[in-house]
């Protein structure tokens, strides 16, 4: 059972995170999709083609720019994908990705026009890079 689930579970997850993805796609974002379940096919005896479904999805969702809660749960599908690819599935791990995900869709959702925003996401994102390394400079 341990060996149905170890190829099962990721196959799983990855047709949803290219079916999310491609959802709405036509012409080249298709065959994006294609070459995606490929590598997600071959992800389950190569690891490293998993990284190369995820890069491919990503592809794809530039190609058809599907509707933004496609896309959130394309990204919930990839990193449950990778996880339960690589056995790294924890409960702090899952609660993370559940968590951005919730966060993704509520701001997809909900329209709010704030023209200093992107003014403001770059610092934020320093913050928060400094924040992660914090422990690595001492």
């Amino acid at each position: 059972m341990t060996a149905l689930r170890k190829a099962l579970l990721p196959l799983i997850f990855g047709v949803v995170m290219v079916g999310a993805a491609a959802r709405t796609g036509d012409g080249w974002a298709l065959a994006a999709a294609a070459a995606a379940l490929a590598a997600v096919a071959g992800g389950i005896w190569w690891r490293p083609a998993a990284g190369v479904a995820v890069a491919l999805t990503v592809l794809t969702v530039v190609l058809a720019a599907p509707a933004p809660l496609d896309t959130t749960l394309a990204g919930l599908a990839a990193t449950t994908y990778l996880v339960t690819r690589h056995d790294a599935a924890t409960v702090p791990t899952m609660t993370a990705a559940v968590g951005f995900a919730t966060v993704t869709a509520l701001v997809g959702a909900v329209p709010v026009e704030m023209p200093w925003l992107p003014l403001a996401a770059p610092l934020m994102l320093l913050a928060g890079y400094l924040l992660a390394v914090r422990p690595y400079l001492r």
